[in-house]
């Protein structure tokens, strides 16, 4: 296990992170971390790891681009003090293209993702113990439609941003393509986005999978 008592696990990114949680960041007790897979975090590493006491922090906020989080990085994740800082943004950055193609203020390209990313990643890595970057997603197993076409150019991008600068990538699109090998995408997340439980719980074992996380553990 990769984590040490006491140290606080800060979750950047858009709605797939904020999924309900107390603004602009949620912690503690009763909803407050919301119900997406930072809760299921919090829940598998609490119900394993009962002599770890860890402070699990939600800085997600619904419809945020790359764009948006960076505008508020220094306030709701940098001046927080984490030990761990876990990157989860691009899903509006690219969504935003398809839902409101007549927008373009609202789209960021790749270019502009990449750079707005590589800055989140400067702004703390050399004062945490590790940064996570997790992959944008679309749950469309179909790597021709036109919107995942997109998105898998955005989770390249975050790919090649982890092994640069030495972070923690979590493929949450491999995965989900894996999962969808054996359901359709319609029984974890109607628009192909937003998870239920099941997708949360999935998303919650593929980050741990990267922190050492023995679910043998009694």
């Amino acid at each position: 296990m990769i984590f040490e008592p006491y140290d606080r696990i800060v979750f950047a990114g858009d709605s797939v992170t904020d999924m309900g949680s107390d603004q602009p960041i949620g912690e503690g007790l009763f909803d407050s971390l919301g119900n997406g897979y930072v809760r299921a975090v919090e829940n598998l590493l609490s119900a394993f790891y009962p002599e770890l006491p860890l402070r699990i922090t939600n800085a997600g906020t619904a419809g945020n681009n790359s764009r948006d989080l960076l505008a508020r990085f220094q306030r709701d994740i940098v001046d927080l003090h984490p030990d761990w800082v876990s990157i989860c943004i691009g899903i509006n950055d690219v969504w935003r293209q398809f839902d409101c193609p007549g927008m373009a203020e609202h789209h960021v390209p790749p270019e502009e993702y990449e750079e707005n990313v590589r800055k989140m990643i400067l702004a703390v890595k050399d004062s945490v113990k590790g940064v996570f970057i997790l992959s944008p997603y679309y749950i469309e197993p179909n790597r021709q439609d036109k919107m995942r076409a997109r998105m898998d150019e955005y989770s390249a991008v975050c790919r090649r941003l982890a092994e640069k600068y030495g972070c923690r990538f979590v493929d949450f699109q491999a995965m989900y393509e894996k999962y969808c090998a054996a359901r359709h995408s319609a029984s974890i997340a109607w628009d192909r986005v937003h998870p239920n439980q099941i997708g949360s719980m999935l998303m919650a074992r593929e980050f741990l999978d990267q922190c050492g996380f023995d679910f043998t553990k009694r």
